[in-house]
């Protein structure tokens, strides 16, 4: 038997397709529903397999679903990478949390100012930027500091969890407050408002306002708060539960930000900042992991070190990429990455594809994916571009919305656009991998607490299609394992590319 012949190396093209999982056909599984021959085609000519984009494989909690930070990370840094999360975990396991220095300071300068804590966070247990028993710990925390007032402004979800379902959170809040001894919920607002990060900051002024200056709609009760949002969850507009002005944020006060997850809160974050700032207030912030703020924000938890992957790889082999994406996605095409790194790097050229307007996805599932394609294809036919590196965001971002209809439109204009990629791609002699993130659009409907089915725009737990698309003339590519992780795209495509992995990288090479 002869020996298999070598693997062509050379310019390629990486694209996540993001929140393209894998699972059984069924009536919620959008991407069963959609006509995508294309994708089927691929996944079942290969070479092809499924890769692992969540829980432990990726540096998750086990069983916990996936998100495209984590995912753009690990593909990146070509290794599983502590994610925020399991790191707050693991300093609430030991008893570091509810010690952290940095927190005592900040509750004892709070008791001494006879001031009050404000606590601000997505309330849900989605696990993506936030999660809800971690309250739990703070509030145990300022009870023992004996600060008198707590105020909680609590951030509905309805987009990382099954919508409608923000008033199950919300008590549990209201149990953990009536665990720890203190805390009430002070003001409530939808995500949609508090975790803008497209840089539409009249919808971050509204949480600004609220939070600082207790400027919403009176409600009576958390219940009424809910029931006042027309369009789900994640719109709930700005609601205050306290008698007016009682949690206005005030000299002497103390904030901390409990999302670990940085990119959507931070917007939110230095608006508040700004705010008080200019309105003559000083008040010390602290966050539950590190932020990517303007302003200062000191953390309870640090990250872990993400250097030594691709984007180093690239710098040290003297290859040139281009990075392209919709501004929904673009920093997960090079802030995440490359590592938590903004820079970029030396051959280093970036496409940013912004939105026009305020978009609407459901009215609009192609978004701007033309125009996305079209710049892929630009930077393929460039003989001075060795890695072309593009994120396809329509089957995540509309698969968020819920809509099924919407999502199966989006499923069938990603390969609509993988077509012409791949086409492109062979006009420039080009190896193409193509993979997800994690899971979205393969699972639209979850569970309520009732146990009713709700539409659901969230992440999932499933794996991930990894095809490899050899460039012309370069033979049969081999068979992929059966098993791989996201931590092998890194690796795999410096193999394509034709280098050795990193030293960092602990993911193999698939070929």
């Amino acid at each position: 038997m002869s020996a298999p012949e070598p693997v062509r190396t050379g310019p390629g093209v990486l694209l996540v397709l993001d929140g393209w999982g894998h699972a059984a056909p069924a009536e919620d599984n959008a991407l069963a529903l959609a006509h995508t021959p294309v994708l089927d085609d691929l996944v079942s000519r290969g070479p092809s397999t499924l890769a692992e984009a969540s829980g432990e494989a990726v540096g998750l909690l086990p069983g916990t679903v996936g998100n495209s930070e984590i995912g753009h990370l690990v593909i990146g840094a070509g290794r599983p990478l502590p994610y925020d999360s399991l790191l707050v975990q693991r300093a609430i396991d030991t008893g570091a949390l509810r010690t952290h220095p940095r927190l005592d300071s900040l509750l004892e300068e709070a008791v001494s100012a006879s001031g009050a804590l404000h606590l601000i966070g997505l309330c849900s247990d989605g696990q993506i930027h936030a999660h809800v028993e971690h309250l739990g710990e703070l509030l145990a925390a300022a009870a023992a500091h004996r600060v008198r007032r707590v105020f909680l402004h609590a951030i509905t979800d309805g987009r990382d969890v099954a919508d409608h379902t923000s008033a199950t959170y919300l008590a549990r809040v209201t149990d953990l407050a009536a665990e720890a001894g203190t805390g009430v919920i002070a003001t409530v607002i939808g995500r949609g408002y508090a975790m803008d990060k497209a840089g539409n900051l009249d919808l971050t002024e509204r949480a600004v306002a609220l939070v600082a200056d207790g400027r919403g709609a009176p409600a009576a009760s958390v219940e009424e708060a809910v029931n006042s949002g027309q369009r789900g969850d994640e719109w709930i507009p700005a609601s205050v539960l306290t008698p007016a002005g009682d949690a206005t944020i005030r000299d002497g006060d103390a904030v901390l930000w409990c999302n670990f997850r940085s990119d959507r809160v931070q917007q939110f974050a230095d608006g508040l900042s700004d705010h008080l700032r200019a309105t003559g207030r000083t008040v010390p912030m602290v966050s539950l992991a590190q932020y990517d703020t303007r302003a200062a924000i000191p953390a309870l938890v640090e990250r872990a070190d993400a250097s030594g992957g691709l984007a180093d790889e690239l710098v040290a082999a003297g290859l040139r990429s281009v990075r392209v994406a919709e501004a929904e996605k673009f920093e997960h095409v090079t802030y995440y990455l490359n590592g938590r790194d903004a820079t970029a790097r030396p051959g280093e050229e970036h496409v940013c594809v912004r939105e026009e307007g305020t978009p609407d996805y459901v009215a609009r599932p192609r978004m701007n994916l033309d125009r996305v394609t079209q710049a892929v294809g630009e930077a393929a036919s460039r003989s001075d571009v060795d890695l072309v590196i593009a994120n396809l965001a329509n089957i995540d971002v509309v698969g968020h919305t819920g809509d099924l209809a919407a999502t199966v439109t989006a499923c069938e204009a990603t390969d609509a656009a993988v077509e012409r990629i791949l086409r492109a791609a062979r006009n420039g002699r080009r190896w193409v991998l193509a993979v997800g993130d994690h899971g979205n659009a393969e699972r639209m409907t979850k569970p309520s607490p009732d146990g009713t089915a709700r539409p659901y725009g969230g992440h999932t737990t499933h794996p991930v299609p990894l095809v490899i698309v050899p460039p012309p003339g370069a033979g049969p590519v081999p068979s992929l394992p059966g098993s791989a992780s996201l931590a092998d795209v890194a690796p795999t495509v410096l193999r394509l590319l034709g280098h050795r992995p990193g030293s960092a990288m602990t993911g193999r090479p698939l070929l």
